[in-house]
């Protein structure tokens, strides 16, 4: 039972991870209404630049992840502004080959100036770990877990209680009711892309302890991301949490018991039995 027990408390700090990252991707659809499939690079960039940072400016990831989530924000915006306004009209596919050139753009340019190593920012904070009890709690997944559900918290108040997130709700549920309205949709848009890919600096700061760095690094933490934002409903906030910690208890569990290499066949099936049950995901579609 304590086994049981050790491994559903990783999988949910696992899931502070997932929350970081589906809760940028999902705002970008929210309210942009276009599938980020840079989102792995961005997060791939986020890491070599919190790599850069630690090893010649010596400052922590964790401290690190602060000027990396600006320039992030920074790319998003200029992303949207740049690649997705002129083509907001154009059919849906044509934006998502947009990204998918944005992605391999960034992809072959980690490649061209890192190489294909694995790279490791040195840190000794967020490596260690402690025990409560019987269990063993790795520091830097229980900080990724606070910091997640302190974003997702903030993100929903941010939303409910500022004019600028009331903004981002109505442009995500009609953009033109809120252009009478007097929203600037085309900023509302830049703001959302950009806070998206900070989301992703945020979790490269918080990752980087962790997990090595490499071009494809992201991929495999935005697969998972994918998969928990249409799990949760696409555009929901709440869903994009409940989601994460859902996933990320099924993939320890999924790797203990079964396998390490089946557990993406484990919730892919999940996944799909709900989508089947209910398309529109755990808590239907919107930005709440």
């Amino acid at each position: 039972m304590e086994i049981f027990i050790q491994l559903v408390l990783n999988g949910l700090l696992l899931g502070g991870a997932y929350i970081i990252i589906s809760l940028g991707l999902t705002l970008i659809f929210g309210v942009v209404r276009v599938v980020n499939f840079a989102h792995g690079e961005f997060l791939m960039l986020g890491m070599y630049l919190i790599y850069l940072i630690a090893t010649h400016l010596g400052m922590h990831p964790y401290v690190g992840l602060v000027p990396v989530a600006i320039i992030l924000f920074a790319l998003g915006a200029l992303t949207q502004k740049g690649i997705i306004q002129p083509l907001l009209n154009a059919d849906e596919h044509i934006q998502i080959f947009a990204m998918v050139g944005v992605s391999t753009i960034c992809l072959n340019l980690a490649l061209v100036v890192f190489g294909a190593n694995v790279h490791r920012a040195p840190a000794e904070l967020g490596t260690s770990s402690f025990s409560v009890g019987p269990f063993s709690i790795v520091s830097g997944q229980m900080i990724t877990f606070i910091v997640g559900v302190g974003l997702a918290v903030l993100l929903h108040l941010f939303m409910h209680r500022s004019y600028l997130g009331r903004a981002l709700r109505a442009v995500a549920q009609h953009r033109y009711a809120a252009t009478l309205m007097g929203v600037n949709v085309y900023n509302v848009y830049a703001i959302a892309f950009g806070l998206g890919a900070a989301f992703v600096g945020v979790a490269a700061g918080l990752l980087a302890p962790q997990y090595p760095v490499f071009p494809t690094v992201g991929t495999y933490f935005v697969l998972t991301a994918f998969v928990i934002v249409v799990l949760g409903g696409l555009g929901s906030l709440y869903g994009a949490v409940a989601g994460s910690l859902i996933i990320g208890v099924v993939d320890t569990l999924a790797g203990f018991y079964i396998a390490p290499d089946l557990k993406e066949v484990v919730y892919f099936g999940i996944f799909l039995l709900i989508l089947a049950l209910k398309p529109t995901g755990l808590f239907g579609i919107g930005t709440e």
